[in-house]
Formats: structure tokens, C-alpha cells, sequence
């Protein structure tokens, strides 16, 4: 799956950032900067891709 960021404005002018194709945190810091250029975050909702391991996670645990 490709990595994509979607931004979805909303006729009122309210603004929702979508990632996709992102796992764990990765997440964040992909749209960190899409976030800071629109101003203050008021919410956050995590989707079950957050909660998945990236690869690199699940390399650093099979070698402990």
C-alpha cells in the first residue's frame, strides 16, 4: 500500500488529516508538518494502523 496523506476541508472550514498506508507512529511524524501549517489541533482520533508494529519494532523485538 502506498503512503498517503489526505487533507479533507470541510464546507465550514474545518480541516481533517487522514494517513494512509502508515503504521505506529510513523504515522505522526508523517503529518507533523501538515498539522503545524494548519493550526491547532482539537482532536485526534487513532486508527488500528497506529496500533500496528512498523517493521523496524518488530525486528528490535525478535532480536531480544
Amino acid at each position: 500500500m502506498s503512503k498517503t496523506i489526505e487533507i479533507i476541508v470541510a464546507p465550514d472550514g474545518g480541516t481533517r488529516v487522514e494517513t494512509k498506508g502508515f503504521t505506529g507512529a510513523d504515522c505522526r511524524q508523517a503529518s507533523q508538518f501538515v498539522e503545524s501549517a494548519l493550526g491547532q489541533r482539537t482532536g485526534e482520533e487513532l486508527t488500528g494502523a497506529f496500533y500496528q508494529q512498523t517493521e523496524s519494532e518488530q525486528v528490535r523485538q525478535q532480536n531480544y
